[in-house]
């Protein structure tokens, strides 16, 4: 935003103030000044000339022979090769001495045989940008008014007199995008009430602007606000001189009288307008509507634009005349043969905008405004002042009324606080009589009883919503500067680990002990990625707007990233890789955001040991893996009531070697062979991987395990081997041995299985080891046979087993 100090001087009183102060005060109340700008200690001697004649020079084409008036006793003769040069303008000149924006220093000089004294300007001689330049003095002089006087200073006629402040700024103060936003702003910073000019608007009784056209909005929600008035009778013309100079110092082009005032107002208010030809509008109605997908408009750049259903545009009840908050359509601008505007004034909904822009490549000064927010207060004041200027400089009647659908009135926001709580927070010592001045000078009503603060925020700050924001200002007025530098203090509180933190250290140590190394993906990936191996029954939860394609989705499972880390490790001729991932995992969950939950997951390939002359090599199974889960989730106190059940709906793992992990009857993982169809389209050898939801473990409220000393007493031992069904589970065979066990069994192992010809097809032998002891005495025999007869019997019956 370029800020004027000479515009800014039409509200508050500068007079004492330096233009490089308040650019240092404006930074330190928190609005960042990226320069300060002054054109006229750059220029000097330019003045305003007078053209006495203009001839064509002998033997040129392009060259004219001037004689200029500059205040002095006797006309110069200046060379001049603008093709617009006209006797009696009167123009910009820069007499010997002269030193212009682009260094040039002006002598005199012999063209041709004739001599120049000095040199007619054009603006971007001035430093004025190409961009910025009206389309009259393109490639040409720029001509000045008729009662400009001759040999004074030429730069206060431009506005080159003035001081420019450059600010940075940010979305949260989007409020500063006017020059009345930032009046207020610098009103804080004086110590001042901005004063603002009253419009006086005049309408036309019979001419009413609502019988003449209507306006309706399709949503809402998309367009809280829309506002229309008719100006008729108009004269398109030039702008005046004060108007145009205003809009190039603030980089915009001047077009025609109507277009630079919806500008001006822009600039002064920060509520883009749009002017339409009234007669263009064939159905003389208005339609705010999302577009049609495929939808085209040619825009005022002559670029014809596809649109998306994403897309807010401005009807005249059927066909599109404009991108709502962007640009407008091409079908319907304002030209010299315009009679009759219908002015819009309006508030669209934010994201709208933003995305159309974004999409179309498509950014504006009105688009900028309207994705940061607008002062919807200002809608009002920004309609009449621009319809009032409008019928003014182009001899027009204004309609009395307006057309208008508006679903939300701009309300003040009540913020409270406390003094204690601003002090406390600051480190200062305000006084209540010092609060309430800050709050002053904000332009704030504010109510301050004993501790209790309340401060009513006009619509003109939509930034300042909750207690944090009210606290900021203060700050910000306060000074930045003068807060005190202290320590923050506290209690000295011993730090203790929760039991969560800890499990997540210990399992880190644990997976790290059995050789996994651990691995740290990525949260967003694909779509397809980010469903696999998870357990969720949802749609994986997406971004608007990605970083790109393989950063779309929240992941579901830690699996694929942990897939992607060992093929990549494969590739380059690992031979073994055991990877592990602690991370959360994301589902939607029933409220407003993600759910994440803490996972713990591994992946193991290749071998667990190398061929050597000690040992041969073995490759990494199903039953390597599990024993590492089994012996993590036992660290955790998980043993008792632990169940690996059979799961063949997986569909990235191998059906017949994958097993769900069951805690307390609740799932809680799985584990088993990824499925040999991904393995090969990986190019992955026979991989084991598991996955385990760690928030169960988390907040069961598990003890710290406790280690038993050495039993005093011997223990003994039964083996017992059974032929049973192949279907029958282990997991069943331990329920029933646990079950009838007695009290003295700690321990069952399983030490042999085997399957083939002489027990049978469709069968298998399974050899248990039972361990027994009582740590109080010495067992007896009977005691020990006498439970494992029943363990026996028990098998028999549930089974059908052969006891061997």
């Amino acid at each position: 935003m370029k800020v004027s100090y000479n515009w800014l001087s039409e509200y508050l009183d500068l007079s004492e103030s330096d233009p490089t102060d308040l650019a240092e005060q404006i930074t330190l109340t928190g609005i960042e000044v990226d320069a300060v700008s002054q054109p006229a200690l750059e220029l000097k001697q330019v003045v305003v000339g007078h053209v006495l004649s203009a001839d064509k020079m002998p033997d040129s084409d392009h060259l004219n022979l001037t004689t200029i008036a500059v205040g002095e006793d006797e006309p110069v003769q200046i060379v001049c090769g603008a093709p617009n040069i006209k006797t009696g303008q009167k123009v910009i000149t820069a007499l010997p001495g002269a030193r212009l924006a682009n260094g040039l220093k002006i002598k005199k000089s012999k063209l041709r045989g004739h001599e120049s004294n000095g040199m007619i300007c054009s603006l971007e001689e001035l430093g004025f940008s190409d961009s910025v330049i009206p389309k009259h003095a393109e490639g040409g002089i720029y001509v000045l008014p008729a009662d400009a006087e001759v040999g004074t200073d030429a730069l206060p006629y431009l506005g080159l007199d003035d001081t420019f402040i450059e600010l940075d700024i940010t979305p949260n103060r989007a409020d500063a995008l006017s020059m009345q936003g930032v009046a207020y702003e610098a009103a804080a910073i004086l110590s001042q009430q901005p004063k603002f000019k009253e419009v006086n608007l005049v309408e036309e009784d019979s001419f009413q602007s609502a019988s003449h056209i209507k306006v309706a909005v399709e949503s809402h929600s998309d367009t809280p606000v829309y506002k229309m008035r008719l100006i008729k009778d108009l004269t398109v013309t030039e702008s005046p001189l004060w108007l145009q100079r205003k809009l190039m110092h603030a980089g915009i082009r001047p077009i025609d009288a109507v277009v630079d005032v919806t500008n001006y107002i822009m600039l002064e208010y920060g509520q883009p307008l749009h002017a339409f030809d009234y007669d263009q509008l064939d159905a003389k109605q208005i339609l705010v509507r999302r577009a049609q997908a495929g939808e085209e408009i040619r825009t005022l750049d002559g670029t014809d634009r596809i649109l998306t259903a994403e897309d807010l545009v401005v009807t005249d009840g059927i066909k599109p005349v404009a991108l709502a908050g962007v640009m407008g359509g091409e079908n319907t601008h304002v030209t010299a043969g315009t009679t009759t505007v219908a002015l819009e004034a309006a508030v669209f909904e934010s994201s709208l905008i933003r995305k159309t822009a974004q999409s179309l490549n498509l950014r504006s000064e009105s688009s900028s405004r309207f994705e940061k927010g607008l002062n919807r207060a200002a809608v009002d004041k920004a309609l009449d002042h621009a319809a009032a200027l409008i019928a003014s400089l182009g001899q027009g009647v204004v309609a009395s009324g307006v057309a208008q659908i508006e679903s939300e009135e701009p309300i003040d926001q009540m913020v409270e606080t406390t003094v204690s709580k601003i002090n406390r927070t600051l480190g200062t010592g305000l006084s209540t009589h010092e609060l309430k001045s800050i709050f002053s000078r904000l332009g704030f009503m504010s109510e301050i009883s004993s501790d209790q603060v309340k401060v009513t925020v006009p619509p003109r700050r939509w930034d300042i919503t909750i207690e944090a924001d009210l606290i900021e200002e203060v700050a910000r007025i306060y000074g930045y500067n003068q807060l005190p530098a202290t320590l923050p203090h506290s209690a000295s509180v011993p730090g203790e680990l929760t039991y969560a933190q800890r499990m997540t250290r210990h399992t880190r140590q644990f997976m790290e002990s059995c050789g996994l190394s651990q691995a740290i993906s990525y949260a967003l990936t694909t779509p397809s990625k980010a469903a696999a191996f998870s357990n969720f029954e949802e749609e994986p939860i997406t971004l608007d707007w990605p970083m790109s394609e393989e950063h779309k989705a929240l992941r579901q499972s830690l699996i694929s990233g942990l897939l992607d880390n060992v093929q990549y490790n494969t590739a380059r001729q690992a031979k073994q890789v055991g990877l592990f991932e602690i991370g959360r995992v994301f589902s939607k969950g029933s409220g407003a955001l993600p759910v994440e939950t803490t996972h713990v997951a591994g992946v193991m390939t290749g071998t667990l040991t190398e061929n050597s002359w000690q040992e041969e090599e073995t490759a990494v199974d199903y039953f390597a893996v599990k024993g590492v889960v089994e012996e993590w989730l036992k660290s955790a106190g998980t043993t008792e009531t632990l169940q690996f059940l059979p799961a063949k709906d997986i569909q990235e793992m191998h059906p017949g070697r994958t097993a769900r992990i069951v805690w307390n009857d609740t799932q809680i993982g799985f584990i088993g062979q990824l499925h040999p169809s991904i393995a090969n389209a990986r190019d992955l050898n026979e991989t084991v991987l598991f996955e385990i939801d760690m928030e169960p473990l988390m907040t069961s409220g598990q003890k710290t395990l406790k280690y038993e000393a050495t039993p005093k007493y011997p223990g003994t031992s039964r083996d017992i081997a059974l032929v049973v069904d192949e279907k029958v589970l282990h997991e069943e065979i331990l329920a029933i041995i646990h079950s009838n066990s007695g009290k003295w069994l700690k321990q069952v192992k399983l030490f042999d299985l085997y399957q083939g010809e002489n027990i049978g097809e469709g069968k298998k032998s399974l050899a248990y080891s039972l361990s027994y002891l009582n740590p109080d005495a010495t067992l007896k025999e009977e005691e020990v046979t006498k439970d494992f007869e029943k363990i026996k019997r028990a098998l028999v019956d549930q089974l059908d087993a052969d006891i061997r």
